[in-house]
């Protein structure tokens, strides 16, 4: 029997960074789980082929932030809180499919925190884990977006900005 190496195997993970968010915070963006790129940087979407802050930063206008520090303070500047559905689970590097074990962050904890008035998963996986382990206890309905994540590359950058102007709608009815 041939064997596999380790890295094959779904590991265990555990979320390590803070969720960001302030008292202006109206939208909540989901991920599934901070990749092993995020999770090395201190910071959500640090993949340097990941679109999320450059999609971010075309709605807004703006130029894209570089460090975790801009992007902070891009996210609250524009009254967006970040976190991810899950606490912990085993996965193989950053594939979201191999996803076992989920166990979620605790999404109505936050919602009790900050003004948030709408909440968007940033693709498939953290939508429906979201809605199978948060939604009971938010009440509160997500909004799914395509990933950014290079994986998913047939979506062109112009797409995903359409798909993410949904935000923009949202900051506005809620404004």
């Amino acid at each position: 029997m041939e064997s596999r190496p380790v890295s094959d195997f779904p590991q265990p993970v555990f979320h390590t960074l803070e969720p960001v968010y302030d008292a202006q915070s109206r939208v909540l963006l989901l991920g599934t789980m901070p990749s092993p790129r995020s999770r090395e940087a201190g910071f959500y979407y640090a993949h340097p082929q990941n679109r999320f802050w450059s999609v971010l930063a075309s709605l807004f206008d703006a130029s894209v932030p570089q460090t975790a520090e801009a992007r902070r303070a891009f996210a609250l500047t524009h009254g967006i809180a970040l976190w991810d559905v899950l606490a912990r689970c085993e996965i193989r590097g950053a594939d979201d499919a191999s996803i076992r074990m989920p166990v979620a962050n605790d999404i109505a904890w936050l919602l009790r925190q900050a003004p948030i008035r709408a909440v968007f998963t940033t693709g498939g996986k953290a939508f429906s884990l979201y809605q199978r382990l948060c939604l009971p206890q938010t009440g509160m309905p997500a909004v799914l977006l395509p990933s950014t994540s290079p994986a998913n590359c047939r979506m062109s950058h112009s797409a995903l900005e359409q798909a993410y102007a949904r935000i923009l709608d949202a900051l506005t009815s809620i404004a």
